[in-house]
């Protein structure tokens, strides 16, 4: 019998243990004998429980009990998750987690000590939850060199949005609203401000590009500006407004990464990705584009893609799988002020004056506004030719080409 711990029993990690409970028969038939979950790590009560008798607060129980040969991390945050999970494969332990802050800033190192221990560190939930996109680049699609990916990634905000958009919510409503349904934290700043989506985008973005790319580095714009008449004058362009997580190769094999909300063409399959569902699109140079679609989150779709990793764990006990990326030493992400792109610019003012700073592919008039649609401009341009008109500004974001 494979004896397996599980750290955390939040919705995640409650979730893999009624996973583990609900499909044990297909579990044991794929890994080829029985799977038992010894120990649940938490410091919190839980003796009402049927499996009460599981529970452990300390963590040296399981790091040191040579039964235990595949762990699951759903603690969440860096500093316990971090100590716990290089503990555990020092110890010769296989790791599966969902923990994308962690996978997103230490994930170098733990995949190196895995490697050194001949262990596994699978990471499947942390990104796109339920969604198949870890294994799917490092298997499916190895043979492509990637040149972009691109992203809603966070279903949060895509819930904000789409009540916005559908319903004229404003997004303090839409907001509470979503806390209301569980699907905002009461603190919901990783969510709307983009730092969630980083944290993914950089994880797809070392995955592709063989590099760390570091959380910290990259620029992350959320969707606390936008407003409901942005929501319109993107209507009347024929677009919607999505939180986009992308990551694009340049020729010489360095790329640009960044989280920002982005007007999306209604024509886009993009734009028809709603409420709490996450979309990812990866265009690889033989594969072309290739869209991952389904829920971003929620207890057994995420708890699914973990009990996924640790099945692969048992199936591939003596050979583990090579994933892997550099420590961040390639300097691979580019400044984003060189980005070129398309633009969206609400302006308040005189039509001219607005046209004779922008190359303007069209203008809208919207209540006593102008909505533009800007040709492809770099950042910095764009910032120095709204500087000139910067009194009538009242916002600006990229379209997605």
């Amino acid at each position: 019998m494979i004896k397996v711990a599980i750290l955390g029993h939040g919705t995640v990690g409650s979730g893999v243990y009624e996973v583990f409970e609900m499909n044990a028969g297909k579990i044991a038939r794929a890994a080829g004998e029985p799977v038992e979950v010894k120990y649940v790590l938490d410091l919190r009560d839980f003796s009402h429980l049927p499996y009460g008798n599981k529970f452990v607060n300390d963590f040296s129980v399981i790091e040191n009990d040579p039964e235990v040969t595949v762990v699951c991390e759903v603690m969440g945050g860096v500093r316990a998750a971090y100590d716990f999970t290089k503990r555990c494969l020092l110890a010769g332990k296989s790791v599966c987690t969902s923990n994308k802050e962690l996978v997103a800033t230490k994930g170098e190192e733990l995949l190196r000590i895995a490697k050194e221990k001949n262990v596994n560190y699978l990471f499947e939930a942390s990104v796109g939850g339920g969604i198949p996109i870890i294994r799917p680049m490092v298997q499916c699609l190895a043979a492509n060199e990637f040149n972009q990916i691109c992203g809603i990634l966070n279903g949060t905000t895509n819930y904000i949005l789409t009540q916005m958009i559908k319903n004229g919510v404003a997004f303090e409503d839409a907001l509470r609203q979503a806390q209301v349904n569980g699907y905002a934290e009461a603190d919901p700043t990783a969510d709307i401000e983009g730092h969630d989506a980083c944290r993914k985008i950089c994880i797809l973005s070392d995955l592709a590009f063989g590099d760390k790319f570091d959380p910290d580095e990259v620029s992350c714009e959320g969707i606390t500006k936008i407003t409901l008449r942005d929501v319109e004058c993107a209507d009347k362009l024929g677009c919607v407004i999505k939180l986009i997580g992308r990551a694009v190769r340049c020729e010489d094999g360095s790329a640009y990464a960044f989280v920002a909300p982005h007007l999306v063409q209604k024509e886009s399959p993009l734009a028809a990705v709603e409420d709490v569902f996450n979309a990812i699109m990866v265009d690889g140079n033989a594969t072309g584009e290739v869209m991952f679609y389904g829920k971003g989150a929620g207890k057994l779709a995420t708890a699914s893609a973990v009990c996924a990793d640790m099945l692969d764990c048992m199936q591939h006990r003596d050979r583990r799988r090579d994933i892997g990326w550099g420590d961040g030493s390639q300097k691979l992400l580019r400044p984003l002020g060189g980005f070129v792109s398309p633009w969206y610019v609400r302006f308040r003012g005189e039509r001219a004056a607005l046209e004779a700073a922008l190359p303007c592919e069209s203008v809208r008039e919207v209540d006593g506004e102008l909505a533009a649609s800007v040709n492809p401009l770099s950042s910095d341009e764009l910032a120095a030719r709204l500087e000139t008109i910067r009194g009538g500004v009242l916002a600006s974001m990229r379209v997605l080409a």
